[in-house]
């Protein structure tokens, strides 16, 4: 079989993106994954001097590669400092593999990094959840309580911006499930924010215009250490089923994702206008902010006992 040539420089390709019909070698690769994050965080804001960049950083593929660019990009500049948040939500077998994986990219980063569990900031863990739950699905549970640790985590460590490892793939596949559920308020408030709400960490999001796959070979080719597990509970999540529909639509129509990222993009500020984020109070029970009287942690925390 014959081996395939970059587009750029005629050496071996390492990968075909189909989306653009072009094939690249591992340092054009490299150098077109980098070129786009550095784009796409430009527009998302600028970044303040003095700031402090959080990343949220599970052991993964996605967040591992987050904190290596956001390594990249910021720790030159001698005035912004980097901090990793690892969640732990008590999931055995799962998530106690990723912490080490996480702790050691950060060694070698020389990054500071933190770890928070839902254990001794909500009272309990994941796996505990699971056995309990009533009527709400883990997903739910685990989405709020890791959102509300984050934010907690991050204020007190005096972060400025946290990023997310959210690919191409999850922000389509959120795009997709808030049109199909008519959640246009939710859809409104998808990240990256530009209004930064009283009380709420603003996210930066640099791969949200990577693919996923992409996002895995940027890590292989780079020799990063990730973890390749997949969450036990993933299984029963919705998300599953539009990852599948979007991922046919992808193989039948190569840039699909990027059209409907495009598409939101062009509305946003429409949608923005029409469903302005509401006015946040404390809540009652923890004080942190919220459209209700208490915010949806402490609701679902109520459920839990």
């Amino acid at each position: 079989m014959m081996t395939k040539l970059c587009s750029k420089c005629k050496k071996p390709a390492v990968t075909y993106i189909r989306y653009n019909g072009t094939h690249l070698c591992k340092d054009h690769f490299l150098q077109y994954v980098e070129r786009r994050v550095k784009k796409d965080i430009k527009k998302q804001g600028k970044t303040e001097q003095g700031c402090t960049i959080g990343v949220a950083l599970s052991g993964g593929k996605d967040s591992v590669v987050a904190l290596h660019l956001a390594h990249d990009i910021y720790a030159k500049r001698t005035d912004t400092s980097i901090i990793a948040i690892t969640v732990d939500e008590g999931i055995q077998g799962y998530r106690n593999k990723s912490i080490s994986i996480a702790a050691d990219n950060c060694s070698r980063l020389g990054i500071e990094h933190h770890t928070v569990s839902f254990e001794t900031t909500i009272g309990t863990t994941m796996d505990k959840i699971a056995r309990k739950k009533e009527g709400v699905g883990e997903c739910s549970y685990c989405g709020v309580f890791r959102r509300f640790c984050l934010n907690v985590t991050a204020k007190n460590l005096e972060i400025d911006r946290l990023v997310t490892g959210h690919n191409l793939d999850d922000m389509a596949q959120s795009i997709l499930m808030n049109f199909v559920n008519g959640d246009m308020q939710r859809l409104a408030r998808l990240g990256p924010h530009h209004k930064i709400q009283p009380g709420l960490v603003p996210r930066l999001m640099p791969l949200r215009t990577i693919p996923e796959k992409e996002t895995t070979l940027y890590a292989i080719l780079k020799h990063t250490e990730y973890f390749d597990g997949e969450c036990p509970y993933a299984i029963h999540a919705l998300r599953g089923e539009f990852r599948d529909i979007l991922d046919t639509l992808e193989y039948k129509t190569p840039g699909t994702r990027h059209s409907i990222l495009n598409s939101y993009e062009s509305i946003r500020d429409v949608l923005y206008e029409k469903y302005p984020p509401g006015i946040l109070q404390k809540c009652s029970e923890c004080g942190e902010p919220t459209s209700q009287k208490k915010c949806k942690a402490c609701v679902l925390k109520e459920t839990l006992v």
